[in-house]
C-alpha cells in the first residue's frame, strides 16, 4: 500500500459527499475516491460505478462470504453497504490517498485495520434540527425514510468520539477547508 487511507463518516445529510466533492481535485492531497458497494436501489440520478456499485442482496452476501470486503455493514434492515478490498488496492497501489465515504461502524473498523496508515474524520451537523432541514430539503426520500434517517443519525452521533478528528459542518466552505487541512497534515507525516 503506497497511499494512505482517509475515512470520512457522518449521518446522512451532514454534507460529507459535498465536502469530498470540494477537496477531491486538490492535487496536493492526491486523493482517489473509493466507490462503495450497496444492496439498495439507486436514488435519483445515481449510476452504478459512479456513486456506488449497486449489487443484489444475494451477490452482496456471496462476496462477503468470499472475503471481498474490507468492511461492510447492514446499515438499514435489508440494505448493506461495504468497501471492496479491490477498491482500496486500486487507489492506494498507485500512490494515491484513498478517501472513503463510509458508515460509522465501517469507519471504526477500517481505522482498526489500517492503524497509523489511516485517519478517521467524523462530520457533525450543527444540530439535529438543521440535519432534519437538510434531509427534507433534498426531496429524495419519503417521510418514513426521513424519520428512519433521523433516528439513525442520533445513533451514529454516538460514534463521533471514536474518530481521530471531528468537524462541524455549519458552513460548507469552512468545513471543506478544515477537512483538507487535516488530510494535508496527516499525509505529510
Amino acid at each position: 500500500m503506497n497511499g494512505k487511507v482517509i475515512i470520512l463518516s457522518a449521518p446522512s445529510g451532514t454534507g460529507k459527499s459535498t465536502i469530498i466533492s470540494r477537496i477531491i481535485g486538490d492535487p496536493e492531497l492526491r486523493l482517489g475516491f473509493s466507490i462503495s458497494a450497496t444492496s439498495r436501489q439507486p436514488r435519483g440520478n445515481e449510476r452504478d460505478g459512479r456513486e456506488y456499485y449497486f449489487i443484489t442482496s444475494d451477490e452482496f452476501s456471496a462476496r462477503v462470504a468470499k472475503g471481498d470486503f474490507v468492511e461492510w455493514e447492514e446499515v438499514y434492515p435489508g440494505t448493506c453497504y461495504g468497501t471492496l478490498r479491490s477498491e482500496v488496492e486500486r487507489v492506494t497501489d498507485d500512490g494515491h490517498n484513498l478517501i472513503m465515504d463510509i458508515d460509522v461502524k465501517g469507519g471504526v473498523n477500517v481505522k482498526k485495520a489500517y492503524g497509523d496508515n489511516a485517519i478517521s474524520i467524523f462530520i457533525l451537523p450543527p444540530s439535529l434540527d438543521e440535519l432534519e432541514n437538510r434531509l427534507r430539503g433534498r426531496a429524495t426520500d419519503p417521510e418514513d425514510r426521513i424519520l428512519k434517517r433521523l433516528a439513525k443519525a442520533r445513533y451514529e452521533l454516538g460514534f463521533a468520539p471514536q474518530y481521530d478528528c471531528r468537524v462541524v459542518n455549519d458552513d460548507i466552505d469552512r468545513a471543506a477547508s478544515e477537512v483538507a487541512c487535516i488530510i494535508r497534515n496527516f499525509i505529510s507525516k
